[in-house]
């Protein structure tokens, strides 16, 4: 498999909390896009969880970082919005969640630290439900479903080769 551009570095990083309902889309997301997808190692696919500083390392050295969280923006649940570059760190000002804080600082700290990858975007998708809970609403689901295809498109647009690796969906 080819790795893409060379010496070019990418990292997918998955957001959120599995355990409060469709607050874990950015985690099953990164979990869905390794099991269905091979990508070359010059991308990292990361469930980040609710991590805050420790994330920070995982940004040097990347010429393209994806975010995948769930994103309260007063939309219907299931709707995907994408963000890039320096209008990622206002998206997350606005949330309240302890994990988009620390998101928040964390691309702060790039920032001083001169490791801000070169193209930073973010798929939010709109949350239904965010009560104590395993799994995602049906409609956060098929936003998944739509992010994940998004998010290979975008590394194959940047020069990654990424193939489908014969799994299928789960849902």
């Amino acid at each position: 498999m080819s790795e893409g551009v060379p010496g070019m570095q990418a990292l997918v990083l998955g957001i959120g909390n599995l355990l409060i309902g469709d607050e874990g889309v950015g985690c099953q997301a990164v979990a869905e896009l390794s099991r269905r997808f091979a990508l070359p190692p010059s991308v990292e696919c990361v469930d980040g969880g609710t991590a805050g500083f420790e994330l920070l390392p995982m940004l040097d050295g990347k010429d393209h970082v994806i975010l995948i969280d769930a994103l309260r923006d007063d939309r219907e649940p299931g709707t995907v919005i994408m963000v890039e570059g320096e209008h990622v760190p206002r998206a997350f000002m606005a949330r309240t969640t302890p994990h988009q804080l620390g998101i928040c600082d964390v691309l702060a700290a790039a920032q001083l630290s001169d490791i801000m990858p070169g193209h930073l975007t973010l798929f939010g998708i709109e949350p239904k439900q965010l009560e104590v809970g395993i799994g995602l609403s049906p409609e956060v689901e098929a936003a998944m479903e739509k992010t994940i295809h998004a998010v290979v498109e975008q590394l194959r647009h940047f020069g990654y080769e990424v193939q489908r690796n014969g799994i299928e969906s789960e849902h």
